[in-house]
């Protein structure tokens, strides 16, 4: 059993969903990340989600645009991203790592090499906005081969065929946009939300979880009366972003905390 299937199946167990906080890695620093990822855990996170920093993340609103910048500026690599994974392991066995990011750095590495890489740096998952399931079947071959769950995207526009492409080519959870538009968007319909992910629910092999838009703790209660996981990434990399090196951690895991206290609550 994959540590995501794992994670998914003791939370189920304890009528509890998953928390999934998303930041950029090498952001604001490269040193920063790995610290912050521990904190991370022991603030309530369930699996965490590491952005791989690219120019033109196209599917990301401004806070996480400005997060790449900055870890760019730094010259953050794919395999500086793989590092930072393998040092968090060295100390944390158990906990989920996803990285997310978008084509062009994975091929220039490499499907093959970035695949080895990956599971010998003790990545869980991989999701890469750009590439739908009608166009990835060799990526996703080579993730199955070394243990790797390739994550995919679907939203409200999803169509019916390629609902069914994921139901069989992904593994872990599949990630439900709940809005159209980019990260950090706040216009987020609670009961629109909550049908499409019971229909989707009724369809897939595996949990779904839900991303985009959850800004506080309230809508994350609110999400994971329904979902399997709620995943929060802009409110994160915004936290950073507003705090110096010696606040950082604190305050992004009192948020944390805060989310995870409002969802056991639901």
């Amino acid at each position: 059993m994959s540590r995501i299937d794992a994670i998914f199946a003791k939370l189920k167990q304890q009528g509890r969903k998953a928390l999934i906080p998303f930041v950029t890695a090498g952001d604001p620093s490269p040193k920063a990340t790995v610290p912050l990822m521990h904190a991370m855990v022991k603030a309530g996170a369930d699996i965490l989600e590491l952005g791989v920093p690219f120019s033109d993340p196209m599917a990301d609103g401004p806070t996480i645009q400005r997060a790449s910048e900055r870890a760019l500026k730094h010259g953050v690599s794919l395999g500086d991203v793989l590092a930072m994974a393998a040092e968090f392991r060295r100390k944390d066995k158990t906990t989920p790592i996803i990285l997310m990011g978008y084509a062009n750095p994975l091929e220039a590495m490499g499907y093959q090499a970035f695949a080895e890489r990956a599971a010998e740096a003790g990545v869980d998952g991989v999701l890469i906005v750009d590439y739908p399931p009608e166009e990835c079947e060799e990526f996703v071959r080579l993730a199955h081969q070394r243990g790797l769950s390739p994550i995919f995207l679907l939203s409200p526009t999803s169509p019916d065929s390629r609902i069914e492409r994921v139901a069989k080519m992904a593994r872990g959870f599949v990630y439900y946009v709940s809005l159209k538009g980019v990260t950090g968007a706040s216009n987020l319909d609670i009961e629109d939300v909550r049908r499409n992910v019971l229909k989707l629910s009724a369809r897939l092999p595996l949990p779904v979880g839900v991303g985009f838009g959850i800004r506080d703790a309230a809508t994350a209660k609110a999400v994971s009366a329904f979902a399997d996981a709620v995943v929060v990434g802009s409110r994160i990399v915004q936290e950073i972003e507003q705090s110096n090196a010696k606040q950082r951690n604190s305050r992004v895991a009192a948020l944390i905390a805060e989310f995870r206290q409002a969802m056991d609550a639901s």
